[in-house]
């Protein structure tokens, strides 16, 4: 079973109609009839950096939305080694195809800052997804971005040439996501340079001495944990 009942902490339903990321992520982005149904289900939890909402593995009792935060969606295998699948940012719902295949959870999602989640059981989901066609199809959009930012990540993985081009996408990535359309491209870095490294599967010496060289030519600006990408434009060479 999930930790949430230990870890979480009950709020008020925060109002989706208003929510800022709606727009920015394909499953939330619903009419209004299917919006303000949306509304009122699941529970609105409180998490701390560290939490876990769910093991892989474990069977799929809902799925969770991310209203605000960021969780790291990983797997381990049998010798112990960890692969860091992706950030999750705030708009996207976790456990969707495990729970819409009635599978286990493919992944461990845990909470790298402090998050707010709307969390849906299972049952309750799919028939709301039953009653409402548009929001169907919208997780089968959802779904079908899941797959392609899989696919474009192991290809990153795979065929970038370099590590630098490699971590330069990584955190293009995470600043188009924290932006909400702004032009400006700033996030706070959750990750440790070694879960850096396994997420661009590179060492962890090259992560730090590639953030110092981005510094240097002026393409990042760090202060603390806090990240602005300063020009966009040559990270994403980098990035081809």
């Amino acid at each position: 079973m999930s930790m949430l009942s230990k870890e979480a902490g009950t709020r008020g339903q925060r109002q989706c109609e208003t929510c800022e990321f709606r727009t920015l992520r394909m499953f939330c982005n619903l009419g209004p009839e299917a919006l303000a149904d949306f509304g009122s289900l699941g529970t609105q939890m409180d998490l701390q950096k560290g939490a876990k909402l769910f093991k892989e593995g474990e069977p799929s009792g809902g799925v969770h939305v991310i209203c605000t935060g960021q969780v790291k969606l990983s797997c381990t295998s049998r010798d112990g080694r960890t692969l860091i699948f992706k950030i999750a940012m705030p708009g996207d719902v976790l456990g969707l195809s495990a729970v819409m295949s009635g599978t286990n959870y493919e992944v461990t999602a845990e909470a790298i800052q402090p998050l707010q989640i709307k969390s849906i059981n299972r049952d309750v989901f799919l028939a709301f997804l039953r009653h409402h066609g548009d929001a169907s199809l919208h997780a089968a959009k959802a779904l079908s971005e899941e797959y392609k930012v899989a696919f474009f990540d192991a290809r990153r993985l795979a065929l970038s040439g370099s590590a630098a081009g490699r971590l330069a996408g990584v955190l293009l990535e995470w600043g188009k996501a924290s932006s909400c359309g702004k032009a400006e491209m700033r996030f706070t870095m959750a990750l440790t340079h070694e879960e850096l490294a396994n997420l661009t599967g590179s060492s962890r010496e090259t992560v730090t001495r590639m953030l110092a060289r981005f510094k240097r030519d002026r393409l990042i600006e760090v202060r603390g944990a806090s990240v602005l990408i300063v020009a966009p434009d040559r990270l994403a060479q980098l990035a081809v």
